[in-house]
């Protein structure tokens, strides 16, 4: 006879689809080092319609754990025609992501016959004692009486991650939450809302933030425009202009207060070819005007002669500051080989200022970096080799919709070790960043309209499900969604390699990785099976545990 109701233990790679049986194994047990957040999931399915379910979590970390609901949303564009075969599904239809926090009074619903899963995450925060714990979940009607049960058992390691290394930004649309929230731009509910954010952000291992001196060139349409965020106050008297930096101030204050420890400002030339200005605003004999914008040549004397003025202001801002090791530049986003003679010209003009400063930009093709036009290229992962075979260095990468074939990713779509490989890639090859454009982008392609995420979640049909955002537009503040969460466990992969690298050397541990492998792992070629990378994981545990521990009983003796 059927259960009336079952659970069970998965890890966080699996994705629970409402419609499909679940393939892969159980998963009851794991390890983390004292400062990890640790994440697993217990999928329920009922065979009758079930209201007000509590989930009851009974461990020595019940201070540290927090229970969320797995919740399901539309995906009209999962992926694109010509997709690889690395995916779970092609089809539209509904894909779990957002990350709900359960309401106590009105618990989980089990839905007839649909598979849905709770995530539990246990956040260490580095002061727990090392040992083994048992984190026991229940699901009970309202009636107390026991639904079904599981228990995890969580090892905890006595060794820290080391502070992260990698610089990694994933684009912040402060334009999208003034929207969502409809509050105006700058006001105090608007900075609060980016607090939260940004909070969020450094939390899941974002440590460099976009910075909107000017509203950012970015996914907007030709001769249109995105809502004006405009950190800096400009005004116009005659030829000279002046600058107030107070909501920059400002700005960099909270983000630092949350953990930022890098600012990336906004691009000072049109994305795509570097041929107009931003949008700029300000006051000129007592009213406000648009200066610059898609009408400005970027090479013209006006534009020019405004960043004459502008820069050496902003540098000395910089320093008053002391953000000289902090600040990062950018030219324009994208620009491709037919580009190059624009892009140059602009890169030119801001390079004579700010020479001292590194300027990175999103390009693939080796002819910019090859040209001396940008300091640190950031080419897309399937993108990259030319720049690895020339031993560039301090080398970033990317990734967005045009890498779906083979490299990592993370739309819906795509099995999360694709998401969670990253780290392991940016170990082996050395990567010094990691951009991504898409943390709360909550806008239709090219910015010509708002979109509720929770509804639209491929940008109006322009990008995969996936690409565009990380988290979710919350009555009280963001939604994280499966896809941050396994994000933020490729970067502690990122963390733990390089202690373990610390303990036996980086030879060692790029043997180690590629250990009963039969090729080695490049950005378009790895272990494709969820289980290779939760056993290399514990493995790596292990490793640190026992040296660590040879290492602390060594130093006993000695003393």
């Amino acid at each position: 006879m059927e259960l009336e109701f079952v659970t069970r233990c998965l890890s966080s790679l699996t994705k629970v689809f409402a419609d499909q049986e679940l393939k892969d194994q159980d998963f009851n047990k794991g390890s983390a080092l004292l400062n990890e957040s640790y994440s697993f999931q217990v999928a329920y399915k009922s065979r009758t319609l079930v209201k007000n379910i509590k989930v009851k979590v009974n461990s020595a970390f019940h201070d540290k754990i927090t229970v969320r609901s797995v919740g399901l949303v539309p995906s009209e564009l999962p992926c694109y025609h010509d997709h690889d075969d690395l995916i779970l599904k092609s089809t539209p239809g509904l894909y779990p992501d957002p990350l709900y926090p359960i309401h106590a009074k009105d618990g989980l619903i089990a839905f007839p016959e649909q598979w849905r899963s709770v995530w539990i995450t246990v956040d260490l925060q580095g002061d727990s004692n090392p040992g083994r714990y048992t984190i026991d979940v229940s699901f009970e009607k309202e009636n107390g009486e026991c639904l079904g049960k599981q228990a995890f058992e969580l090892e905890v390691i006595a060794a820290e991650l080391p502070k992260q290394k990698l610089i990694h930004t994933e684009w912040f649309h402060t334009d999208c939450l003034a929207t969502h929230y409809h509050v105006d731009v700058f006001s105090e509910e608007h900075w609060r809302r980016i607090g939260q954010f940004v909070q969020m952000a450094a939390k899941h291992g974002m440590n460099m933030i976009l910075t909107p001196l000017f509203t950012p060139p970015l996914d907007t349409a030709v001769g249109g425009e995105r809502p004006t965020v405009q950190l800096v106050d400009v005004e116009k008297s005659g030829e000279t202009f002046h600058f107030h930096f107070e909501k920059l101030k400002r700005w960099i204050d909270l983000c630092s207060k949350q953990g930022i420890e890098y600012f990336e400002f906004s691009h000072l030339f049109t994305q795509w070819g570097a041929k107009h200005a931003p949008k700029i605003v300000g006051i000129e004999n007592g009213e406000f005007k648009q200066f610059f914008g898609w009408e400005t040549d970027a090479a013209g004397v006006e534009y020019r002669g405004f960043l004459q003025q502008f820069l050496p202001s902003l540098l000395e801002f910089i320093n008053e500051n002391a953000l000289e090791d902090q600040c990062f530049f950018h030219v324009s986003d994208e620009p491709h080989l037919p580009q190059v003679e624009s892009y140059e010209n602009a890169s030119r003009i801001l390079q004579e200022y700010v020479k001292d400063f590194p300027v990175i930009d999103a390009l693939s093709d080796y002819t910019f970096y090859e040209k001396g036009l940008v300091q640190t290229p950031i080419p897309s992962n399937d993108h990259i080799q030319p720049f690895l075979e020339n031993g560039v260095e301090n080398l970033w990468t990317y990734y967005c919709c045009a890498q779906y074939k083979k490299v990592a990713n993370r739309f819906f779509s795509m099995p999360s070790f694709r998401n969670r490989v990253l780290g392991i890639q940016l170990y082996k090859y050395k990567i010094s960043g990691f951009l991504h454009w898409g943390y709360n982008f909550w806008y239709a392609q090219y910015s010509k309209k708002a979109i509720d995420p929770f509804k639209n979640t491929d940008a109006n049909h322009a990008f995969p499900s996936g690409d565009a955002f990380l988290v979710y537009p919350g009555e009280d503040g963001p939604i994280e969604s499966i896809r941050l969460e396994v994000l933020n466990e490729a970067l502690q992969d990122l963390r733990a390699l390089q202690l373990l690298e610390s303990l036996v050397g980086r030879e060692q541990v790029l043997t180690f990785l590629e250990e009963g492998l039969d090729y080695e792992i490049t950005f378009d070629q790895y272990p494709q099976d969820q289980e290779w990378y939760l056993l290399k994981r514990e493995q790596m545990n292990n490793k640190i545990k026992e040296i660590t521990l040879t290492t602390d009983l060594s130093s006993r003796k000695k003393v």
